[in-house]
């Protein structure tokens, strides 16, 4: 008998027992523990084999971007109605306000496309030539009103931390293309403006209960993408593989002791870490592209850890496949000064949104890598402190918020959802955040009730056991 087992490791093994056999025997399948699954693969065949999220950190305000609320200009400076707050759950940077006076946005709109939205085209204007492509989104909501829990609830189905993100989702049921990268990366963007960032931390691109292999590997902007990535001085190649295969003998030796699934996790991630010392390199080169794409992405695309230059590599990423690519762009909590930083927000990522999607586009991957763009929240039509026409800041709004999606399925021209006149409450078509976890899923290839890991006993879901539904009408 093995004395070094846990109590969890020694009931997880006794299944192999005679009673264990005859319970087996029983339960069929479902007799499968958790370190035992097996990717399942998609059920159904998928619209998106990729996908690259851009998580605007923050919460943008959609009023100021995709939905259009000129009525508000009557309302400038007047009280938002009781009949339209109706008793709202407020932040405690609000809650204390004498007034709540109405803020209309400053700036311009006018439709685009044949769609016929209206969304800024004074701060959007390359976004605007893509209106036909995109599904807009504009009935977003969730319960969550602070950022921690919310981005943790836009990420992981959860406002609890510690659940799988949407990636390590993605990246445990498709697996990877290239076993010389990881199937899940993160990039985080850095603003041009960093007025009042919000803080993002590896816990949004945790693998939670999955196998560790699922988590996310983020690569940094400046220096080596990854720590460690290159050899020390003096040591080559021949020697870093032997102590490579040195510390996985006993890593293995470790896991047929104890059986912790952790050290299966630390073999693999070894073994990739020494493939992707040639191929990490390569894929950061960005020498070999062309001007003329430099040229669509902006010349920021040449700024490490700009916002350009981090949608290039995404899509240099996904086309040496990678399936997952999640990027976070911070500094869209506009509290106060709406009228001077949502312009720097939006110059830097118009151009490379678009670039991105015409990029795709033109090398006919488009159409199975699924482009997601949105935030953790909205943001209130009423003005946070303050008001004046040229100052004015909004607080986190819950209720109702915008996001859109393209290629890998999603139906463009689509404009799904509406708001009241205020942008406050929504009065056709709600999209909760579990429904739109639920499409994504449906877009990857799985029924998201049936897509599960058994933990703790039970089938875990990244909706959750609350009602979600895939919506039909954003599908291509």
């Amino acid at each position: 008998m093995n004395t070094l087992q846990s109590r969890r490791q020694f009931f997880t093994n006794g299944k192999h027992l005679l009673g264990g056999a005859a319970l087996a025997s029983l339960l069929g399948e479902s007799f499968v523990t958790a370190s035992e699954s097996k990717a399942p693969g998609p059920q159904f065949a998928p619209k998106a084999k990729r996908v690259i999220y851009l998580h605007m950190v923050g919460g943008p305000a959609q009023m100021d971007l995709f939905d259009y609320k000129p009525v508000m200009q009557e309302w400038y400076d007047k009280e938002l109605p009781e009949s339209i707050r109706m008793g709202q759950r407020l932040t405690t940077m609000t809650s204390g306000q004498a007034r709540f006076p109405v803020a209309p946005s400053k700036f311009k709109f006018s439709q685009a496309g044949e769609c016929g939205l209206w969304m800024n085209t004074e701060l959007l204007p390359n976004l605007e030539k893509k209106a036909d492509e995109i599904c807009w989104m504009r009935s977003l909501n969730t319960e969550a009103i602070n950022h921690e829990p919310a981005i943790a609830a836009m990420q992981t189905g959860n406002q609890v931390t510690g659940r799988p993100c949407l990636g390590a989702w993605a990246s445990y049921g498709l697996g990877t293309m290239n076993e010389n990268l990881p199937a899940f990366v993160v990039l985080v963007a850095t603003p041009s403006n960093r007025d009042q960032e919000q803080a993002i931390s590896s816990r949004l691109w945790s693998a939670g209960y999955l196998p560790g292999e699922y988590a996310g590997v983020s690569f940094r902007s400046k220096g080596d993408p990854i720590l460690y990535i290159n050899n020390p001085p003096g040591v080559p190649d021949a020697i870093r593989k032997r102590s490579i295969d040195g510390l996985n003998k006993l890593n293995e030796i470790n896991y047929e002791t104890l059986g912790d699934p952790e050290t299966h996790t630390r073999i693999q991630q070894y073994e990739l870490a020494f493939r992707m010392q040639s191929s990490v390199p390569e894929l950061t080169d960005f020498s070999s592209e062309p001007q003329h794409i430099f040229d669509l992405y902006g010349d920021e695309a040449k700024k490490p850890g700009s916002f350009a230059n981090t949608a290039l590599m995404a899509r240099r990423l996904i086309e040496r496949g990678v399936r997952f690519v999640q990027v976070y762009h911070n500094n869209w909590d506009h509290h106060s000064n709406v009228a001077g930083r949502m312009p720097s927000q939006c110059k830097d990522i118009d151009q490379p949104c678009y670039a991105l999607l015409e990029d795709l586009k033109q090398r006919g991957m488009l159409d199975d890598t699924l482009i997601i763009w949105g935030g953790e929240f909205g943001r209130t039509i009423y003005t946070q402190g303050t008001l004046s026409k040229e100052n004015y800041g909004r607080d986190h709004h819950p209720r109702c918020f915008s996001m859109w999606m393209a290629g890998g399925g999603a139906k463009g021209g689509t404009i799904y959802g509406e708001t009241d006149d205020f942008s406050y409450n929504i009065i056709r078509d709600p999209l909760h955040i579990r429904d739109f976890h639920a499409t994504v899923l449906h877009l990857l290839g799985f029924d998201h009730e049936r897509f599960a890991y058994k933990y703790q006993g039970l089938d875990q879901r990244l909706t959750g056991v609350l009602p979600a539904r895939v919506v039909d009408e954003l599908l291509a």
